[in-house]
């Protein structure tokens, strides 16, 4: 069984920065891929950022290409999401996710989730 714990939530103006934390309890991480993905109120949820753990390869929404950087720690087994220059549309639960069938875009890809944290950005 793979647990996810999402940290690092909170509230932050308009350009400001955050920096979200997935600590995952999982064996084998090379395996998998880690994705994060925000759900706005009234919205679906929606696919932001995702890493292959053995290669270290990423993907993003354009959305939040060139603003967002996730990035991993072998160590902590805990996958990082840095958010800079934050917007107001970014305000949103944001999930941590892990699975074994490739980095996706999608969130059927993902066979585990974590509880999420709250962004609010505050325009």
């Amino acid at each position: 069984q793979v647990q996810l714990v999402e940290s690092g939530g909170g509230l932050v103006q308009a350009g400001g920065s955050l920096r979200l934390s997935c600590a995952a309890s999982v064996r084998d991480f090379g395996h998998y891929c880690m994705g994060w993905f925000r759900q706005a109120p009234g919205k679906e949820r929606e696919f932001v950022a995702a890493i292959n753990w053995a290669e270290g390869d990423a993907i993003y929404d354009d959305s939040v290409k060139g603003r967002f950087t996730i990035s991993r720690d072998d160590v902590k087994i805990t996958v990082h999401l840095e958010m800079n220059k934050l917007k107001s549309e970014d305000t949103a639960v944001y999930y941590c996710a892990a699975g074994t069938a490739g980095m996706g875009w999608t969130s059927d890809m993902y066979d585990y989730w974590g509880q999420g944290t709250q962004v609010t950005v505050s325009s």
